[in-house]
């Protein structure tokens, strides 16, 4: 049993799961495939074909159960996903305003110096 292990998709744990993981495994949370190249521990998307290993036949979709004999999964191979443009701005809608951070902190002392009449040069 491989400790640690958790779906790529979703992150949820996959200590139930039997090992080794079958070419149908799917994860209990999310359905997801789980022989697949994303949980693998020669998946690498700095490489050429996504694959640290040589003799491995390339596979077309990362995300898809395959055949690969050179499967073997990874620990911690779930990302999460970061904000995007999109869920900034319904932030910004629902709060109201951009909270994005002046980029002078000369002008934001000012702005507060201006504001509760401190400091004046």
């Amino acid at each position: 049993m491989l400790e640690g292990l958790v779906c790529w998709k979703c992150g949820a744990r996959l200590d139930d799961v039997p090992q080794p993981l079958s070419r149908r495994a799917e994860c209990p949370a999310c359905r997801a495939e789980l022989h697949v190249c994303r949980l693998c521990r020669h998946y690498d998307p700095a490489k050429a074909r996504q694959c640290r290993e040589p003799l491995a036949e390339a596979v077309k979709d990362k995300t898809r159960a395959n055949f690969c004999d050179w499967f073997q999964p990874r620990p911690g191979a779930y990302a999460a996903p970061a904000p995007s443009a999109g869920a900034r701005a319904e932030l910004n809608a629902l709060f109201g305003g951009d909270a994005s951070v002046p980029g002078e902190p000369d002008a934001t002392r000012r702005a507060l110096d201006d504001l509760f009449g401190g400091n004046k040069d």
